[in-house]
């Protein structure tokens, strides 16, 4: 089955790329030939196959996975969309599976108590699939990362880039150096980090810290956003 979604693939390059991503995505998760990390696979197949058409040029990927995990409704979209194929197959054949007392190797040697005892009956299900509405899902999907997911991204990185270059007039040190800071204090919520210290004894000397969380808060705090204090604490009202 991987070998025949491979050739779909061959058989329809030049085709819309959206169609031709959301096929090798959904079409391998319904494989599942891996024991383990089927799903990321198939979200990563959704940027592959958009980077290899061209629809998407590098070196920029499509946060897909940021997007499907950033609420309680995407992700539900995201179940239902896995359901239109999964939830009526396993109701049809729920008598034909069944566990095992205990793990055996299988054809892959992976070991699982897993049977299932109706492959031959149930193979048209793979091969004729009807992945229209996954085609509607993913375009949505596509439509909102870019929308979305895309912006809130870019200005993330626009702030980061402001944050580093004020703190250039505080502290001298590599890029490499001031992001590590930047990340430091957003991770402790303002706090002054022993390691951190150590590091970069000048953020001691009395002033020096407070200053660098203002000019962090001024560049990347969101708008609307509550403020990073420089002793962690709540923001003051």
């Amino acid at each position: 089955m991987v070998d025949a979604l491979r050739q779909f693939l061959i058989r329809t390059e030049g085709a819309p790329s959206a169609m031709r991503a959301e096929v090798a995505s959904f079409g391998f998760v319904y494989i599942h030939p891996l024991s383990d990390g089927n799903g990321r696979v198939h979200r990563f197949l959704i940027n592959d196959i958009l980077r290899r058409d061209g629809a998407v040029h590098a070196p920029f990927i499509l946060p897909v996975s940021a997007l499907i995990t950033d609420s309680t409704l995407e992700r539900a979209n995201y179940d239902r969309a896995l359901e239109v194929f999964s939830k009526p197959l396993m109701g049809r054949f729920a008598d034909a599976r069944s566990f095992r007392r205990g793990p055996v190797a299988q054809p892959d040697g992976v070991l699982s108590s897993f049977e299932f005892a109706a492959y031959d009956e149930a193979m048209p299900a793979w091969r004729f699939i009807d992945l229209t509405s996954h085609l509607e899902y993913l375009s949505g999907v596509i439509d909102r990362t870019i929308r979305k997911e895309k912006h809130s991204q870019a200005a993330f990185f626009r702030a980061h880039d402001q944050a580093r270059q004020e703190l250039k007039e505080i502290i001298e040190g590599p890029d490499a150096h001031l992001d590590m800071i930047i990340r430091s204090l957003r991770q402790n919520e303002g706090r002054l980090s022993g390691k951190l210290r150590g590091q970069f004894p000048q953020l001691g000397v009395p002033g020096v810290w407070e200053q660098v969380v203002r000019v962090v808060n001024e560049a990347v705090a969101a708008p609307g956003g509550d403020p990073i204090r420089p002793d962690g604490g709540p923001p003051r009202g």
